[in-house]
């Protein structure tokens, strides 16, 4: 599943361990998830959303 959470995340200007802070997750699962090796379960998903009060689907992106 592709996804823009890296771009999102540097639009804010966050590192990878400020948003996994906000998130609650370890930075190397923030690393996981924007290089495609990991697809986050569907609360993690909308954790996601929330810390960027976005939509799902503005977020993670169909192959």
């Amino acid at each position: 599943m592709n996804n823009r959470l890296k771009v999102l995340r540097a639009e804010r200007s966050w590192s990878q361990a400020d948003l996994a802070e906000r998130l609650e997750v370890s930075r190397q699962s923030v690393n996981a998830i924007e290089t495609g090796r990991y697809d986050p379960s569907l609360p993690l998903a909308f954790r996601i959303a929330d810390v960027f009060d976005m939509a799902i689907e503005e977020i993670f992106l169909r192959d």
